[in-house]
Order: structure tokens, then sequence, then C-alpha cells
């Protein structure tokens, strides 16, 4: 194996620190880089759950530093700006201090660049979004939102105003009935459940109006029509409005228009509708791209224009069978292993390996009120819906799953730990 070869990982979400763990462990020396914006690490799907206050930013972050100490590699704080592909290196934006407000731009050579920098919400370009709306795309975005969030609904308990006949309402719009938006409006109905607990009497769903826009026909268009249907029915009970085929035209200060010309008020937009990678990648001249920027790659998960380069997870697009890969954690976990295993075929000069996607099923949490989901059992290619305790404990041990992918076994155990103990002796919902 030739250990010289210079390696260099865009992006440290899911997939990218799952295969520089691997790739440690599997190489075992230290010439290894991973260059990403942030300082943590986060997974991405439990993004909701820290907007809300359920989980503890600080608990299940992990710090970039720390974990190339830990694993045997380097860490750049910084954000890719091009690639010489002839030439073979990267030029990034290097941030010498966390308010970045000093700023350089580096060179750093590889022999095998592997691109993961995931995904971002696709705003469609419509007028007001950018300005107007909260996303969900990052542990920075997830903090903001929770900011706004409970300023809102601390601010509605404590002004007299909305005393007045109960004529006020807090209206909170999530524009997208994919997963992420469906998962957050319950995690919201359940922190205003549990802020009754902690004095703030005037929360009913009388005063805070929750409402899902979708502009397909359903919620959860990619899931069976069958868990479609029972999250519908759910979200219905516990007060959450519903609108689809709705489609949103333009974003204001205090609400949105449909195409339709309807005006909805809202307090407060999020949007989660739609995904793409960053227009920055448009720029870089010598990869193929398709209309929501994916890097174009080959079942080997390398570039189609260069062997060199390789691209994982929601900022790759792979076709398989004429059909594509879907983009999401699941996908994310299981390119790791191919890709570690390629790079190390180029290392020793032997023959690449395919990859093959297999769909083990997907979970959907509505906080307290019920998590409910699939598996596929492949032998007999059958899904089975599970709902329920069973379908908590599965939805809990994924991310159990890729904390020891990229922890190990010890460190997950001391978290599972602490995070049981934080139950216990805080508030359920953490206000920051």
């Amino acid at each position: 194996m030739n250990k010289n070869k210079k390696i260099v990982i865009i992006g440290g979400g899911i997939s990218g620190l799952e295969l520089i763990k691997l790739l440690g462990k599997k190489i075992g020396y230290k010439n290894i880089t991973l260059i990403d914006k942030n300082l943590f690490h986060v997974w991405k799907p439990i993004l909701h759950e820290i907007a809300s206050g359920y989980l503890d930013a600080n608990i299940n972050t992990i710090n970039f530093l720390d974990h190339a100490k830990d694993n045997n590699y380097n860490f750049k704080l910084g954000t890719l700006i091009n690639i010489n592909r002839y030439k073979k290196f990267i030029t990034y934006e290097y941030l010498n201090n966390l308010e970045n407000k000093k700023k350089k731009i580096k060179k750093l050579n590889y022999n095998i660049l592997i691109i993961a920098i995931g995904s971002i919400s696709n705003d469609f370009n419509i007028p007001g979004i950018k300005k107007k709306c909260f996303f969900l795309d990052n542990i920075k975005h997830a903090m903001l939102l929770h900011k706004k969030l409970f300023n809102i609904l601390l601010t509605f308990n404590n002004d007299k105003i909305y005393d007045i006949k109960n004529l006020i309402k807090i209206n909170i719009v999530i524009i997208g009935g994919g997963a992420t938006g469906i998962e957050l409006s319950a995690e919201i109905v359940n922190l205003i459940k549990e802020l009754k607990k902690y004095g703030y009497n005037y929360f009913d769903n009388k005063k805070i109006n929750i409402t899902i826009i979708e502009a397909g026909s359903k919620i959860l268009s990619l899931l069976p029509n069958k868990i479609s249907i029972y999250v519908y029915n759910i979200l219905k009970k516990i007060n959450i409005n519903i609108l689809v085929n709705t489609l949103v035209t333009n974003i204001y200060e205090h609400g949105l228009k449909t195409k339709t010309n309807f005006y909805i008020n809202a307090d407060l937009i999020i949007w989660t509708a739609g995904i793409k990678v960053p227009d920055f990648i448009k720029h870089i001249k010598g990869l193929e791209i398709n209309s929501i920027n994916q890097l174009i790659i080959k079942s080997t998960l390398q570039t189609t224009l260069d062997n060199n380069i390789f691209a994982i997870g929601d900022c790759s697009s792979l076709k398989i069978n004429n059909k594509f890969i879907p983009a999401c954690a699941q996908s994310a976990h299981q390119m790791v292993k191919i890709c570690c295993k390629n790079i190390i075929s180029i290392l020793n000069k032997t023959s690449m390996s395919v990859f093959k996607y297999i769909d083990y099923g997907t979970l959907i949490s509505l906080s307290e009120f019920n998590t409910i989901g699939y598996l596929v059992l492949n032998i007999i290619n059958k899904k089975i819906i599970i709902k329920g305790k069973l379908a908590r404990f599965l939805y809990i041990t994924l991310y159990k799953m890729h904390q020891i992918k990229i922890q190990g076994y010890n460190k997950t155990f001391l978290f599972l730990i602490v995070n049981i103990i934080n139950k216990f002796i805080r508030p359920k919902i953490k206000i920051k």
C-alpha cells in the first residue's frame, strides 16, 4: 500500500466523518485531512430535536479537533473554493478564528479527493425566503431557530395583549411536508405541551396555530400511502393544519402568499422543502452536476470526469437500474464502506468495487406522540410497517449506530449515560 498518497475529504457530515474514521482504522497513517466550515459535527436527522430543545446541543455534537486527535488525521477549519484537477490541489478559505474575521486562501495538494459536503435547503429562488425564513441545514441554523422559537413563545406567554378574548394567536408555518418538516411540527407541539408544566399556562391549541404546507398531493410523498395517511391523522389529532397541493410564491415579513394568491399570516416561517448542493459547486470546472448541483458519479462512487475525485452522501447523484439513489442518511452510511474500499483499491492498484444500494426501511418520529415507519425484508422483498415502542427503539438505535461508527463503543456508551442522567436531573425542555 502506498502510504505517501495524500487523501483530502471535504465535509464532516455523516458520510465524511464516518469515512475518515474508517480510513484511519484501515490505513492507519496521518496523511489524511478533513476540511469543514464548522468546528462541530452533528447528526443531521436530530437537528429538529435540538431546535425544539428536546436534545442538548452540547451533548450531541462532536468537536472535530478532538476527533482528529483521537483518530490520526488533520482537521482544517475552512470552506472549499476551487479544485485544480490537473495539478491536483484545492484552494480553500482557511478560518483563523471562530468569528470568521481573519480569512486566508490556502492550497492543499491531494492524490485522492472526496467531496462529502452534503446538501442545503433548496429555496427555488422564491422572493423573500432567504431573509424571512429559518432553515435546518446545520447546527447553527438549529440554534438560531431554537432561540427564535423560544423568544416568540415566551413573549406570547408574558404579553398581556394576548389575553384579549383569545383573539391573538401565534402562527407558525412549516413549508415542506417531508420527514424534517413533519418531525419538527410534532416536536413543537410537544414543546408547547411541556412548557405548560413549567408555568407557561397561556399555551393551548386555541392560541398556537401550526401549519404545514406541502406542494405535492400528500405529505411524506416518498413513503407508502399507509404511513402517509397514518401520520396525517396523528398530526390532525394534535391540531396541526396541513395544506397539500399548495405552492408558495412569496415570503413576506409576517406571512406568505401561495400560487392562488391566498395569504397566510405567520410569526415564524420554517423552510424544509427540497434540497440542493451549495451553488459554489457550479463554478468548479471539470465536474459534472445535475439541476440541483449534485455531482454525478459512477457506480464506483468516482465522479464521471475524474477517477481521483469521489463524491458521497447528499452531494452526489447516482443512478442504478434506472433509479436514483435517495439523498438520505441511509444512503450516506452505505456509501462510506464502498468508498473506503475503493480508495484502498487505488492505493493497492487493485480492482474497484461497485456500490449497491439496499433499502432497509425508514422511520418517522412524531416526538412523544408516536413513531412509525417500515422495515424491508430484502430476502422476500417485502415492506413491514412498524410503529409504537419498537419503532421508537429502532429510531434511537440508528443514531447510536452512527455514534459508534465515529466514536467507538466506549464513548457512545458514556454519552448515553450522560443523556440519561441529563433527562432525570434537568428539565425535559432546554431553554437557552
